[in-house]
């Protein structure tokens, strides 16, 4: 269970990446090229955010069967690797998470085009940051088709 369940985290993050690249494309390109913010915009950003919500899921169940989580924090906090795993990954996933659903909510409310835009670009642009920074910390290589 546990290697089908790393594999499709690992695979799974290509499609959120995917997804908020073109997310992030869309919204810059509305935001400084004054594009309306349409329909097919707004399913695209909860498309985007439903995606990170699913590899969140699944990394979360991952976290509870993965023998690079320790639950002892006091043997977890004095090894790098441990810690990463069992602390430090989660917390920065969580927090790109809860980045985009609050870009993606506020954006809902918002009524000018440019502001909607704005607020998914400035948003979902911090979380890709931050799930850039959590891949690389986990010293795996960002793209690695040869798994």
């Amino acid at each position: 269970m546990y290697k089908v369940l790393l594999e499709s985290h690992s695979g799974f993050r290509y499609v959120v990446l995917i997804l908020l690249i073109t997310a992030l494309l869309v919204s810059y390109t509305g935001w400084f090229g004054g594009r309306n913010y349409t329909a097919n915009t707004r399913r695209l950003n909860l498309f985007a955010m439903v995606s990170a919500h699913i590899q969140f899921l699944l990394g979360l169940i991952l976290y509870f069967v993965s023998p690079l989580v320790n639950f002892n924090m006091g043997v977890s906090m004095k090894d790098a690797t441990l810690r990463y795993w069992t602390v430090e990954h989660i917390v920065i996933m969580l927090i790109a998470i809860a980045l985009i659903t609050i870009g993606h909510s506020k954006s809902k409310k918002i009524t000018p085009t440019a502001a909607k835009h704005r607020t998914i670009a400035i948003f979902y642009s911090l979380a890709f940051i931050i799930i850039i920074v959590g891949i690389i910390m986990s010293q795996r290589p960002l793209i690695d088709f040869m798994q």
